[in-house]
């Protein structure tokens, strides 16, 4: 009997892996850029934080700049975890690998905007909105096409 990984293109694994460990990369670097927020702005959560940098400091859990890096980061968890599962998903259902590679690209693409028009240098709507639905578009057809293969 074959399995379901037989089918699987080697370009369009390749193609996964790749711009999920980018994704991944993308997502560590998020933490790096609270950090970088929290310093810059002396905004940081815990008293032991604070404690480290001034004996005066107070905890500060509003700092525009630091929460706004945090919501990219939020967003980015509710949206590239599951690009991680559907991804691979899809690649079960046999696709034209050159869609599956631009799938793949646009999703990676448009999640690394997401963040700098977002969190780096803040770019007023539809910037944002637009980079959001340039990769929710691509998870929800592959997520849609998985369906609709596995379901037949």
């Amino acid at each position: 009997m074959a399995s379901p990984f037989d089918s699987i293109n080697s370009e369009a694994y390749k193609a996964y892996v790749f711009w999920s460990a980018v994704l991944v990369a993308k997502m560590l670097l998020m933490a790096l850029l609270t950090a970088i927020q929290r310093f810059k702005n002396k905004a940081f959560a815990s008293p032991e934080d604070t404690r480290m940098i001034s004996k005066k400091l107070v905890p500060k859990y509003d700092d525009p700049d630091v929460e706004r890096v945090r919501r990219a980061h939020q967003n980015d968890l509710e949206n590239i975890l599951p690009f991680f599962v559907i991804g691979f998903l899809y690649l079960l259902t046999n696709p034209a690998p050159w869609l599956a590679i631009n799938l793949y690209r646009l999703v990676a693409a448009s999640r690394i905007l997401h963040t700098i028009v977002y969190a780096v240098v803040v770019i007023p709507q539809p910037a944002r909105f637009l980079a959001f639905v340039g990769a929710m578009m691509p998870t929800a057809y592959m997520t849609l096409q998985t369906i609709l293969y596995f379901m037949l």
